[in-house]
């Protein structure tokens, strides 16, 4: 069995490993664009505050695993996808033909519409090369402007803010972390992170960059403020890679159309990680989940059933955790809230601390905290394990602090 992998992220790695330990014989090759070892994007921020070296956000640290494990890699890009054929053109010419090919080709980072977005001091912040370019213009005192706070922007703003830059944070959402937060939960993490020395501005777009004297800029404001910075940083997001499929009859939406078994349109051909659009937990229906816990588990069930190994996922769970500068939060499931659902929320803003949950008839189905380290954990296991709070329920809701308390008492009550 001949087993095709695009792409050298987590998913794909994670894969690879799993398609090796169920079948010792299958010829199994992971292709990726870079050339630089397998590594983990989630780990670039660390690079930039000094805390590793580059060898440090290598996904496998030994430096033959992978030939041990007789995975062979090529550098390369994918083109196009023959699914009659069972074949992937490469950019470097090659054909690969394969009896089970894997798509993990992840996001790419969105470059906003802006004029003077290619002046030479503006940069992504997504791969090696990039964090280099960073390092190298990020000193101390340098004036920073980083586009976004989203989930990823808050790393990287933490990041930034390590090596002593000026910085100033723009947002188009009304707070920070806007899909993984809610309003009140993004509006204390602003708030925080303003405290400790980083301009934040939230309903705000850049609408020209300008170049002015010795490589600095001047970033105009859709609300209207002109900023002076040395360096932007744009964090406006990612897409999935999905453009080479096209013609390949493998279905899309915003990302690949996966079952429960990660298989796409095409039987042969599966697909995991950022780079698909898989039913989720609670809803069931098609939806993005760019996180890399979630991406290893698909991995997993995508590897299981290329090798003839039924398995399916049970949905994908938004899982967020975050350090923003010191101050701890964390979402799970849909902390948004559940259409016909109820919830409670718990505010303390002097003391920087929040937590709502959210339940759909008698299950927790979501929830949000901020400040709260001990136990959070609690949380995900009872929107994950879908228990049935009873009356459990009703004591939440009046002290959604005893979320600990009610997943030892509820858990012991199913037993």
């Amino acid at each position: 069995m001949k087993h095709v992998i695009i792409g050298n992220g987590p998913a794909g790695v994670v894969a690879a490993e799993a398609l090796r330990k169920l079948d010792a014989n299958a010829d199994i090759v992971l292709v990726g664009d870079e050339n630089e070892p397998p590594y983990s994007r989630m780990a670039i921020p660390y690079l930039l505050t000094g805390g590793i070296g580059e060898a440090g956000t290598y996904l496998r640290k030994d430096a033959g695993h992978y030939e041990r494990l007789k995975i062979r890699q090529i550098v390369a890009r994918a083109e196009n996808v023959d699914a009659k054929a069972r074949s992937v053109a490469l950019s470097n010419g090659e054909k690969l033909s394969y009896d089970r090919l894997l798509i993990a080709t992840g996001s790419h980072p969105l470059r906003p519409s802006i004029p003077g977005i290619d002046l030479p001091n503006v940069h992504s912040c997504w791969t090696l090369a990039d964090a280099r370019e960073i390092a190298a213009k990020a000193k101390k005192g340098t004036r920073v402007v980083q586009l976004g706070a989203g989930f990823i922007g808050s790393i990287i703003l933490q990041a930034l803010a390590e090596r002593s830059v000026k910085l100033c944070v723009v947002e188009m959402g009304d707070r920070m972390v806007p899909r993984m937060m809610t309003e009140k939960a993004g509006n204390l993490i602003r708030l925080w992170v303003e405290d400790k020395g980083v301009a934040v501005h939230v309903n705000a777009r850049a609408e020209a960059i300008t170049a002015t004297d010795k490589g600095a800029m001047q970033v105009k404001l859709s609300n209207g403020q002109s900023i002076e910075c040395d360096l932007l940083i744009s964090a406006a997001g990612v897409r999935p890679n999905i453009a080479f499929l096209k013609g390949s009859g493998v279905k899309v939406g915003d990302g690949i159309l996966v079952n429960a078994r990660m298989q796409s349109s095409v039987p042969e051909i599966y697909a995991a990680g950022d780079v698909t659009e898989a039913a989720g937990f609670h809803s069931g229906q098609p939806q993005l989940n760019a996180i890399q816990p979630n991406a290893a588990d698909q991995a997993r069930t995508a590897a299981a059933n290329m090798a003839g190994t039924p398995t399916a996922m049970q949905g994908s769970l938004a899982i967020n955790v975050l350090d923003t500068l010191g101050l701890i939060s964390t979402s799970f499931g849909q902390w948004e809230g559940a259409e016909g659902g109820e919830g409670v929320e718990l505010v303390d803003e002097a003391g920087f601390r929040y937590l709502s949950l959210q339940f759909k008839g008698e299950v927790l189905v979501g929830a949000t905290s901020i400040g709260w380290t001990d136990h959070v954990g609690a949380l995900r296991g009872l929107i994950q394990g879908r228990v049935q709070l009873g009356e459990w329920k009703a004591k939440l809701l009046r002290d959604p602090t005893q979320f600990m308390t009610a997943y030892l008492g509820a858990a012991q009550k199913a037993a």
